[in-house]
């Protein structure tokens, strides 16, 4: 089984857990902000995490050289959970390596975040 794991909402931040298709969290919110369909879908899931939770896992690759940990899957859920105050959100992770990824059935190098 895939491991999953709760996370705490605050570690989505540009020093601990980045989001890999932007250089900072508030490029990726003025992305999403200036773009109607982006911010309808970040709209949706403001809506429906309070109801429903997050059912879909935030995706997390960890680099294997230099151990920074990303966002790889989830950005739109990402800007909305810290938009919502959402204090923790679903996780899974894997391994950024040169030869490729696979999602992890170890629990998440939790140490990692305090460097």
């Amino acid at each position: 089984m895939l491991y999953r794991g709760q996370m705490r909402t605050s570690f989505l931040n540009d020093r601990q857990i980045r989001p890999i298709e932007y250089r900072k969290w508030a490029h990726a919110q003025r992305h999403f902000d200036t773009r109607p369909r982006h911010r309808a879908r970040i709209d949706e899931l403001v809506a429906s995490i309070p109801k429903k939770g997050l059912r879909v896992p935030i995706i997390l690759g960890v680099d294997d050289r230099r151990f920074d940990i990303y966002v790889a899957d989830g950005h739109h859920r990402a800007i909305a959970l810290m938009e919502l105050g959402t204090p923790r959100f679903p996780f899974q992770w894997y391994w950024i390596r040169n030869w490729g990824v696979r999602m992890e059935r170890t629990e998440f190098p939790y140490h990692l975040l305090g460097r």
